[in-house]
């Protein structure tokens, strides 16, 4: 008996770990897949310009409100203009502008949390009430009322969400650092005589630097589609600039006749919000604790 039980644990154990290889194989076909069409929307972005069939901005009332055809397999909007090359040039916008903002707020956000939770004090009382506030209102609503106040414009629209959207990542870096700064290796660094900034730039943040990458990765098609939001509300890129919100906008009115003018750009932020968003989870699974010993 003890023999055959012990023959059914090693089998177990096989069958286990031969699970465990199949699963870290799939997530790395996974990350390689949704890192390659990730990078392919980052390439059409920069090099819209060269890759737009037509003048995204030249007029030709002659052709407007063309259904989809060979010629404009997008169709044209109301001032003629090829909405495929509207589309194609509108990712710059879209895309970067979101990079941006994605940038701003986690970089803040983690120095603010890092800054709170090692220091504690008066420092980290004050940030973490006007983190509460700032989480206190519905994200979108405060960024309306905040970009309402800047007045339009891309930028203005970056800062409004911004300045919502950065307190999620101060809390994570807060909570990350409270947990690492009573390690014993922060205790061996102090002692040997480093500084408070060595010691969060050596030890705090690469140590912290997973769980807010994760979040920024998860963020982007957030972030994306309330840029895009903004923009379709007239708080953020105006017209005539190619940007997906706004083009969407222009073409509310005209949704039930020519569909195709707002389902284009509509059909753009699903693609990258999707692949954002499976990138993201793709990136979380593979930094999981439970498979980081896998790869």
């Amino acid at each position: 008996m003890n023999v055959r039980n012990t023959a059914t644990k090693e089998y177990g154990k096989k069958v286990t770990v031969r699970v465990q290889k199949v699963k870290k194989s799939h997530i790395k076909q996974k990350l390689v897949f949704f890192t390659v069409l990730a990078v392919c929307l980052v390439i059409l972005a920069v090099f819209s310009d060269h890759l737009c069939p037509y003048d995204p901005y030249a007029q030709d009332l002659s052709s407007a409100l063309q259904a989809p055809s060979l010629a404009h397999p997008m169709g044209t909007d109301t001032y003629g203009r090829d909405m495929l090359s509207r589309v194609i040039s509108g990712a710059r916008a879209s895309i970067f502008s979101t990079f941006i903002l994605v940038a701003v707020i986690s970089i803040f956000g983690t120095i603010v949390g890092v800054g709170c939770g090692y220091y504690g004090g008066i420092m980290d009382s004050v940030m973490m009430r006007i983190s509460d506030v700032c989480l206190a209102f519905p994200g979108l609503v405060f960024a309306m009322a905040i970009a309402a106040i800047l007045g339009g414009g891309i930028q203005n629209a970056i800062i409004a969400l911004a300045v919502i959207s950065w307190p999620k990542y101060s809390r994570i870096a807060r909570s990350q650092t409270l947990a690492l700064k009573n390690e014993p290796y922060i205790h061996a660094a102090i002692l040997s005589g480093d500084s408070s900034l060595q010691i969060m730039l050596r030890h705090v943040f690469p140590n912290m630097l997973g769980p807010v990458l994760v979040t920024a990765m998860l963020d982007i098609g957030t972030m994306m589609m309330e840029l895009a939001g903004l923009s379709f509300l007239g708080l953020g890129a105006q017209i005539p600039m190619a940007e997906w919100g706004s083009m969407m906008s222009s073409g509310r009115s005209m949704i039930q006749t020519y569909p195709w003018v707002v389902l284009s750009p509509g059909i753009a932020i699903f693609v990258s919000v999707v692949i954002f968003n499976l990138l993201g989870d793709t990136v979380r699974d593979y930094l999981d604790p439970k498979n980081r010993e896998a790869f």
